[in-house]
């Protein structure tokens, strides 16, 4: 492996096979040019990088729970801020906050919301893969709709999870934020592109960024790129950028592919190739069109 790459988190992890998680956190350390402060909420990331008496981190790191890495980060900023201001700090120090989409969209966001509200030197990373993977698969507020998970199985009387997946970066956006991206771990390149321009940001900048899980998803552990390319492919997860309030798409799908190739690939949207639940595809699809013709409008403006 790149030693260059590895110079803030060790290799040979405990993610599970196939996990790209490593690859978001080395890839946004590696663009990073000042000193770098880690905090990290509990989750998949956590529970497989700092395995008593093991860390794989290489930078200062603090563990919180799932509902308050947003507000440690907050304090911690403020205080090296005052700190700095009495002479105590000479150097330039940058926060990065690492979350799942657990700890993001749903159990954290009060905290996050506060952090972004006022605007602390802060980024945020949310790592999203559709659930609570840690602790067995459970629906998050950003798994999408007919995934079958641990708390919305498919079955008899149930298409799997019936909620839309929540757009956290329209309610990120809506906090007036100077920097905000959506990215993809099969898009590295763009990932690295992002990551440097959200770090540069003064006040608070947010990366989301779409990591498909091999383990809850179900599909070999050899296709996580595929799996984020087809995301993006069939515009389920475009890439793009809100900078100072204007959008601006990464890569522009003009032949996009049908949803059905992104959902085929992965076991837990099988039930949904049944005869009967042809209209539940369609609506999918529709739903795609619908936010990908939105984005464009947006773009243009």
């Amino acid at each position: 492996m790149n030693q260059q790459l590895t110079k803030n988190y060790s290799p040979g992890g405990d993610t599970c096979a196939g996990c790209g998680i490593p690859v978001i956190v080395r890839n946004i350390l590696d663009v990073a040019t000042d000193p770098i402060v880690i905090i990290n909420a509990t989750g998949c990331l956590e529970v497989t990088s700092t395995i008593y008496p093991y860390t794989a981190w290489k930078v200062p790191y603090i563990h919180n729970a799932f509902e308050n890495a947003a507000a440690t980060a907050a304090g911690v900023e403020i205080a090296y801020q005052a700190m700095r201001k009495r002479g105590l700090i000479d150097k330039k120090i940058k926060f990065v906050v690492f979350g799942g989409d657990g700890g993001t969209f749903d159990i954290g966001l009060q905290s996050l919301s506060g952090m972004l509200e006022r605007g602390h030197d802060v980024l945020y990373v949310a790592y999203d893969n559709e659930g609570y993977m840690n602790t067995g698969g459970q629906r998050s507020g950003a798994t999408p709709i007919g995934a079958s998970m641990e708390t919305t199985p498919a079955g008899k009387k149930s298409y799997g999870n019936k909620n839309s997946r929540k757009n956290m970066m329209q309610i990120v956006a809506g906090h007036g934020v100077k920097y905000l991206a959506q990215a993809n771990v099969a898009y590295v390149e763009d990932l690295r592109k992002k990551a440097k321009k959200a770090l540069a940001v003064e006040g608070a900048s947010f990366l989301l960024v779409f990591q498909p899980c091999t383990n809850v998803w179900k599909f070999p552990t050899s296709d996580y790129v595929k799996v984020g390319k087809l995301a993006t492919e069939t515009n389920y997860w475009p890439l793009y950028e809100i900078e100072n309030g204007q959008y601006k798409l990464s890569l522009k799908n003009d032949n996009s592919k049908p949803i059905e190739e992104y959902l085929k690939i992965q076991k837990r949207f099988k039930h949904l190739f049944a005869v009967g639940n042809e209209e539940i595809l369609e609506n999918i699809q529709r739903k795609v069109d619908k936010d990908w013709e939105k984005l464009l409008k947006l773009s243009r403006e």
